[in-house]
């Protein structure tokens, strides 16, 4: 009897012992910074005034909340301690630094804010390991230009946040790729609305065809473009560009709407006026730094010299087909006018002959 009682005191020993490591596991698996709910798997360390990311996160942290902070930075494989993140919250911090492999092992990721901090840009390998991505947020930085890579890794990417940045073009090879993306946000930008924005007002077109969402690309450049949507300006303020890539317009025609295909030529600069208003007065009609330079040719001088070989070749036959018929002509002009000398001679012989023949037969009758 005592020893069956020893027995489950023994064993109440052991649960409790394993219940109070489970507990300070499970402590310990939450900084004291953050606040964690081990049921839903997030991480709460907002407006913590965090100089960095907090280490001992629970390896199966599917939300990390890191907004109001003072992290400068993401050094190299930042979350590696937790590999299962969806979703990465680091905006309003004062981040300027990001590692390439700062997100490394992030497969799983599907949202990532990074707005409002201080990116001046975006290295293209910390996107290759992030490839499930739904949604970007990259809104209020500093950041002048985009990785070609963003199109590559971001195949499933449906909300991309790009506003109050430092963009003043975006090529259309950035998205392009992105099939499945529904909301762009781009205002807030400087944008140079010159001949390099006609492939984006394309794509543009064809993307709110498909119901895609954008808030608006306000131009700040060139002058007679500054506060107007680059969606609604009309085609012919960049026929200088038209004319440049007729080819590549050619090509893209199908984006253009109905509106665009029914207008009857291009409006000349001092016939008519832009719909919404006159961007300049008669005769300043053009759109300055559109018109596309011509690149000199390099000489190639095999193929000059060829030509010019080439073009002495035929001169030089030409010459003496030419002389061949001068030369021809005046020989059969001297030969016909000998012949007809000869000819003439021969009749005037023959007229003395016959003279002469009458007169010795007249000598020879007698007279009656």
């Amino acid at each position: 009897m005592q020893s069956a009682h020893a027995d489950t005191i023994m064993t109440a020993g052991v649960v409790f012992a394993l219940s109070c490591m489970v507990l300070l596991q499970a402590v310990s698996s939450c900084p004291k910074e953050c606040s964690c709910d081990a049921h839903s798997k997030v991480a709460d360390c907002r407006g913590k005034s965090l100089y960095d990311v907090p280490r001992k996160l629970h390896e199966d942290t599917l939300e990390l909340y890191l907004q109001n902070n003072r992290i400068r930075g993401l050094g190299s494989m930042f979350f590696r301690e937790t590999p299962q993140l969806q979703i990465l919250d680091l905006a309003n911090n004062s981040i300027s630094t990001l590692s390439p492999s700062a997100l490394l092992g992030l497969r799983g990721l599907k949202i990532l804010s990074l707005a409002n901090n201080s990116i001046r840009e975006v290295d293209r390998r910390l996107l290759v390991s992030i490839r499930n991505l739904t949604l970007l947020d990259l809104s209020y930085n500093s950041i002048g230009g985009l990785p070609a890579a963003l199109a590559d890794s971001f195949h499933h990417l449906t909300h991309l946040s790009l506003h109050h940045n430092r963009l003043t073009k975006l090529d259309r090879v950035h998205l392009e790729p992105l099939g499945n993306l529904k909301v762009l946000r781009l205002k807030g930008n400087p944008w140079r609305c010159d001949c390099h924005l006609i492939g984006l007002k394309l794509w543009l077109e064809t993307f709110a065809f498909k119901d895609g969402v954008v808030d608006g690309i306000t131009c700040i450049q060139p002058h007679l473009m500054q506060e107007r949507d680059l969606r609604h300006i009309p085609y012919e303020l960049f026929h200088s560009c038209m004319i440049t890539s007729y080819s590549y317009l050619f090509a893209n025609i199908h984006y253009l709407d109905s509106k665009h295909r029914t207008l009857d030529g291009h409006l000349h600069p001092s016939s008519r006026a832009p719909a919404g208003g006159d961007f300049s007065p008669p005769g300043e009609y053009a759109l300055p730094d559109c018109e596309a330079k011509q690149r000199p040719r390099p000489v190639n001088y095999r193929h000059a010299i060829a030509t010019v070989v080439i073009t002495g070749v035929v001169c030089g036959i030409v010459f003496l087909m030419m002389l061949a018929a001068a030369i021809y002509g005046c020989a059969y002009a001297a030969i016909n006018a000998r012949y007809q000398r000869e000819l003439k001679r021969k009749a005037t012989e023959a007229d003395r002959e016959e003279r002469k023949s009458s007169e010795r037969d007249q000598e020879k009758t007698p007279p009656e």
